[in-house]
C-alpha cells in the first residue's frame, strides 16, 4: 500500500471522529483552542492506537488465511464503510454532549476507532509498515478532528453527514481495489 492509498485510507477512516469532533463544536458554546486539541487528542490516539492493536492480532493468523487475505480485506472494508454510508444517510439525531471529560472522551473515542481495529487486521495482511500507518492515521485523524470542532462551531451540522459518507465511500472503493489487484483484474 502506498503513501497516497495510505493517505486516502487515514482521511476515510477519520470521517467518524470528523462527525463527531463537529457534534462536539456545535455543543460547545465558547470555543477555545484547547476545546479543539483535547478532542483531537482523543480522536487521533485511538485511532492510531487501534490499527496497531489490530495490526498484532492480525499478524498472528495472517500467514494462515493468505489464501484469502484479500477477501477478508474487502468484507471488512465494505462493511465498515457500508455502515459509514448508512450513518450518514439516517436521519437520526445524535445527541449532542459539550463535555471533554476523559471518560466521556473514551467512550467517544473508542467509538469512532472501531473500525480502525478491522482495517489494522487488514494492515497485517497486506503486511503494511505499520508505524509510519499509525503515524499518519493517528496525525490525519487529530488534525480533521481539531478542525471539525471549529467547522462545528462556527457552521452547524451542515458537514457532519456528507464527512460520514464521503469517508464511508473511500473504504468502500479502498476494499474493492484490494480485491480487484489480488484478483488481478486491475
Amino acid at each position: 500500500m502506498g503513501f497516497a492509498e495510505l493517505l486516502v485510507l487515514a482521511v476515510g477512516l477519520s470521517m467518524d471522529a470528523f462527525a463527531v469532533a463537529v457534534c462536539k463544536g456545535l455543543s460547545i458554546r465558547e470555543l477555545k483552542l484547547r476545546h479543539a486539541a483535547i478532542v483531537g487528542a482523543w480522536f487521533g490516539a485511538f485511532q492510531a492506537l487501534m490499527p496497531a492493536v489490530g495490526w498484532l492480532l492480525g499478524s498472528a493468523f495472517a500467514d494462515r488465511i493468505a489464501a484469502i487475505d484479500h477477501w477478508i480485506a474487502f468484507v471488512l472494508l465494505a462493511l465498515i464503510g457500508g455502515n459509514m454510508i448508512r450513518e450518514a444517510l439516517s436521519s437520526e439525531e445524535e445527541e449532542r454532549d459539550p463535555s471533554l471529560a476523559p471518560m466521556a472522551m473514551l467512550l467517544l473515542a473508542v467509538a469512532t476507532s472501531i473500525d480502525a481495529l478491522a482495517v489494522g487486521i487488514t494492515f497485517a495482511f497486506l503486511r503494511v509498515d505499520i508505524l509510519p500507518a499509525v503515524t499518519l492515521i493517528g496525525v490525519c485523524t487529530f488534525l480533521l478532528s481539531a478542525l471539525g470542532v471549529k467547522i462545528g462551531n462556527l457552521f452547524g451540522a451542515r458537514y457532519k453527514s456528507r464527512a460520514e459518507l464521503a469517508g464511508g465511500v473511500v473504504l468502500v472503493l479502498i476494499g474493492l481495489k484490494i480485491l480487484l489487484e489480488h484478483l488481478n483484474v486491475l
